[in-house]
């Protein structure tokens, strides 16, 4: 299975300091042994870079991109970064509120490139939750 990494999951894997932290690798481990693989795409990755900063994990984007090139270069699963060229027009019809557009729109990218979407979040239908 392939699995596209939501912003949170991807900061819940790579920061101890996440209060998700222990469940997202409690669910790493438990696919690592699977023929499973990870993905990021642009909007996942530019939010990691900004959410760690912002919430002071990581001290500037410099040492927030390094954090996040070193979580994928150290993974014993494979990373891809998935290319993303679907527009609004492909959004789902639960994505109607602001604060549910990069959840819909990752939802469908990741339904397009035959993966699926990994999240901590229960109100994305469809999604994989970590529980």
């Amino acid at each position: 299975m392939k699995y596209l990494l939501d912003i949170n999951t991807l900061i819940a894997l790579g920061h101890t300091a996440h209060v998700h932290h222990a469940k997202a690798i409690g669910w790493y481990l438990s696919i690592s042994k699977a023929s499973a693989s990870l993905a990021t795409c642009s909007i996942t990755e530019l939010g990691f870079v900004r959410v760690t900063v912002q919430t002071r994990l990581q001290s500037d984007v410099g040492a927030a991109r390094k954090a996040l090139v070193k979580l994928k270069s150290s993974s014993s699963l494979p990373f891809a970064l998935v290319s993303d060229d679907l527009g609004v027009d492909r959004l789902p019809s639960f994505a109607k509120t602001p604060n549910r557009l990069t959840d819909g729109h990752l939802l469908e990218l990741a339904r397009r490139q035959g993966m699926k979407l990994v999240t901590l979040d229960k109100g994305i239908p469809g999604a994989h939750l970590i529980d």
